[in-house]
């Protein structure tokens, strides 16, 4: 049994700063032999690349035109950071949450979806179909796979083509897992209509304005229990002391040939 969970509260941060924390959280998950987890923000509305991600696929969205660029470590399509709660988990491959990529999925969106159900939020993970879009598709709010979190338009009943509200991607890096998430909470007005997505505000007939902690911190119980734990909240970010690195890390993140590496 895990006795804690522990969970980092980071500020916003640009693309490069917040991947290099992401990559030292995996680190630390070595390090306590047992699941961490990072919740961040972003200083500025930011497009993540999948790490498999052809850049040219970015500079061909006129949409996202202008906007900041970084590739991930991890899969999936780009995300639009700025109006989602971002976060990451890092589990050693030895846990019982790192051993099948399915399993840390559906754990930390079955909860997500527990807790948008007790909101009023009509979520529920993704089902495959025939009719599903292509895993090529760019946005990975327009993309689905097993287990990616939808929920039913207010006054209808479920249906196939119901919003994404959200997905996560994993990575093995080494001897853990890191999985990045994002929900969404509302439309980014940084990009075109073409490539905005309504998110938790296109699926809440109440009309809040959704923000991320309180959101953030019914989940992350959920998540605990589910682990047998309890929340352990850090009391500084990562990338500093004791854990240190993310300068170094960070220039990785920012460089022309990481970014362009496909």
């Amino acid at each position: 049994m895990t006795s804690v969970l522990p969970v980092w509260w980071d500020g916003p941060a640009d693309g490069p700063t917040n991947m290099a924390a992401d990559e030292l959280l995996a680190d630390e998950a070595l390090r306590r032999c047992s699941p961490v987890v990072r919740v961040y923000g972003w200083t500025e509305p930011t497009v993540s690349l999948g790490a498999f991600q052809p850049l040219a696929d970015a500079m061909g969205c006129e949409a996202i035109a202008g906007l900041p660029l970084v590739r991930r470590p991890s899969g999936g399509g780009a995300i639009l950071h700025g109006t989602d709660l971002t976060y990451a988990v890092a589990v050693p491959k030895a846990h019982p949450w790192g051993q099948t990529p399915q399993v840390l999925y559906d754990a930390m969106h079955e909860t997500m979806a527990a807790t948008l159900r007790d909101l009023g939020i009509a979520a529920r993970l993704h089902a495959p179909s025939g009719d599903d879009p292509p895993a090529t598709v760019f946005l990975c709010f327009r993309r689905r796979s097993p287990g990616d979190l939808v929920a039913a338009m207010p006054g209808r009943p479920p249906q196939a083509d119901d919003p994404k509200v959200m997905g996560s991607a994993q990575r093995r890096l080494g001897s853990a897992v890191v999985q990045h998430g994002s929900l969404l909470l509302g439309p980014n007005t940084a990009v075109g209509p073409e490539a905005r997505d309504g998110g938790l505000a296109a699926v809440d007939s109440a009309g809040r304005r959704w923000a991320s902690g309180e959101l953030a911190s019914s989940w992350l119980e959920r998540v605990a229990a589910r682990l047998g734990a309890r929340l352990a909240p850090q009391g500084h970010p990562v990338g500093e002391p004791p854990l240190g690195g993310l300068a170094e890390r960070s220039r990785h993140f920012a460089s022309a040939a990481w970014t362009g590496r496909r």
